[in-house]
């Protein structure tokens, strides 16, 4: 209880963090909207961000090298104020598209520096329950940011401000700590090869599981408008997303670790496909049931980055961990980075329907190429215990590593 007492100020920082990083990917949506931006202008925005993201996960353990945990977290943090800041200032989709870089830099960056001072301090004892805490954080903070949008008006100063003043808040109980900072993590390898060699269908699975929430979380918005909803309603249509995930966590960690972790991903698979076509099929139905419906989208498709990770994790060695991770996540970046984009400008040619048509097929191709495995690679045995794998930096490998180790 001592030590994560004194690990009070990371999560706060990090759920601050969430909190205001969180919500600019759906406000920046309704803005484009409400500025005239095309459906594609708003989809680039998302893949900016994903883009920053990624960028941000290479470069953070290198500069942490360079500069020390709180300097790097200060700069990341002074890059995400000045993309929030700046929204307001030059009203342009390609402008806005540097800022989301500018956000997506700083979320992965931060990121990186928490959870490296976290690897740092805790031991396998108390692994476990520091990333219990850090799974509600992360969680917690990504439903409140959705709700935000709520109560945050488009294209206004004061919105982006809001989240620019919460953004900087986030530099205070992290700056201010008096834990000693701990020495410098190695920065991991980038081998996207691993994955590949490990497991091809993990690898597949987090392109779709990017694939999917990406283009839900940038993109969503704009459905939501689209089938009706007011903006006081979508944050709430986007919060039900979230939670359907996180109930989905626990049933569906407990089936990864009973059953063949394939057929547990392909079963989230053929979910999803019903899910999104019941999502299309919510439209006319009024709120409720477009809510219901995010919801049960959310629980068929959040936990499939966890299981193909842990699927992933099955077939390698224990000094593979950590690149592994990253190799993982540079999968999921490209599906992030691609989905926005292609989905808004679906969109744009067939309806908000085309959003989830998008998703389905996504899915139905990880079945089929779920099957193809089944029959190249027996049943595995033994596997490592599944762990929630939020996506935020390269190094949550490092995090997840003594949990994965003890069989």
């Amino acid at each position: 209880m001592r030590l994560l007492i004194s690990f009070a100020a990371l999560f706060l920082s990090a759920a601050l963090l969430q909190l205001s990083t969180g919500g600019v990917g759906p406000l920046d949506a309704l803005s484009g909207v409400t500025l005239g931006f095309s459906l594609s202008q708003v989809g680039l925005l998302g893949s900016a961000h994903f883009f920053g993201f990624f960028i941000g996960c290479w470069w953070a353990p290198r500069l942490m090298g360079s500069v020390g945990h709180s300097r790097a977290f200060a700069a990341f943090i002074a890059a995400g104020v000045i993309g929030l800041l700046s929204h307001m200032m030059l009203v342009d989709p390609l402008a806005w598209a540097l800022m989301r870089v500018a956000t997506g830099l700083c979320i992965a960056g931060c990121y990186t520096v928490i959870e490296a001072w976290l690897q740092a301090k805790v031991t396998n004892d108390t692994r476990g329950r520091t990333m219990g805490v850090y799974r509600i954080v992360d969680m917690g903070g990504a439903l409140f940011a959705q709700l935000m949008i709520g109560v945050l008006e488009p294209a206004a100063y004061v919105s982006y401000n809001l989240l620019a003043i919460i953004c900087c808040a986030a530099l205070l109980p992290l700056t201010l700590t008096r834990i000693p900072q701990p020495e410098t993590p190695d920065a991991p390898r980038l081998r996207p090869r691993l994955a590949l060699d490990r497991s091809p269908l993990a690898a597949a699975g987090v392109v779709v599981a990017g694939l999917s929430s990406a283009a839900f979380r940038m993109v969503g918005p704009i459905y939501g408008q689209e089938v009706g909803l007011r903006a006081d309603q979508i944050g709430l249509f986007l919060a039900a997303f979230v939670i359907g995930g996180a109930v989905a966590q626990y049933p569906i960690g407990w089936l990864a670790d009973k059953y063949d972790r394939r057929w547990v991903l392909i079963g989230l698979s053929i979910a999803a496909i019903f899910s999104s076509m019941v999502t299309i099929g919510s439209a006319g139905t009024g709120t409720t049931g477009v809510f219901l419906a995010a919801a049960f989208f959310g629980l068929t498709t959040f936990p499939i980055y966890s299981v193909a990770a842990s699927h992933a994790h099955d077939f390698a060695q224990s000094h593979e961990r950590v690149e592994l991770s990253a190799a993982l996540m540079f999968f999921f970046a490209l599906g992030a980075i691609a989905s926005p984009l292609v989905a808004s400008g679906l969109i744009t040619l067939y309806g908000p329907k085309a959003l989830f048509v998008l998703i389905a097929a996504g899915h139905l191709v990880l079945v089929v190429f779920g099957l193809i495995r089944m029959r190249a690679r027996p049943t595995l045995l033994s596997r490592t215990p599944y762990v929630y794998a939020p996506r935020t930096s390269f190094l949550i490998g490092r995090l997840m590593k003594g949990s994965r180790d003890r069989r």
